[in-house]
């Protein structure tokens, strides 16, 4: 997940949604929802803005680790290997492009 939130990281939600819509990586469809929900989070937190997604860009996007899952898989002579299936949060900020004419 952290590789996918590096490609997204900086860049305009427009840009950022094309990219992860062609990633082959699995993680790029939550990322992609999240992008989503972050995007409508914000027309709904700001409804006298009228924005579209060329005016918004990914501001920041957090990768922690959440809950851990441990399982066993059987292994030869009656053991047991632990096998750990991660799993993380997914924290996505957008916010409207400064314009630097406006100063």
């Amino acid at each position: 997940m952290r590789l996918v939130a590096g490609l997204v990281r900086g860049k305009q939600v427009a840009e950022a949604k094309a990219i992860l819509l062609n990633s082959t990586k699995a993680a790029s469809r939550n990322a992609l929802q999240t992008l989503k929900s972050a995007v409508a989070n914000y027309a709904q937190l700001n409804p006298e803005e009228r924005v579209g997604d060329q005016e918004l860009f990914v501001k920041s996007v957090y990768v922690d680790e959440g809950a851990t899952l441990k399982r066993m898989l059987p292994a030869p002579m009656g053991r047991a290997y632990r096998v750990r299936k991660r799993s993380n949060h997914l924290t996505i900020i957008v916010d409207k492009v400064k314009n630097p004419a406006t100063k």
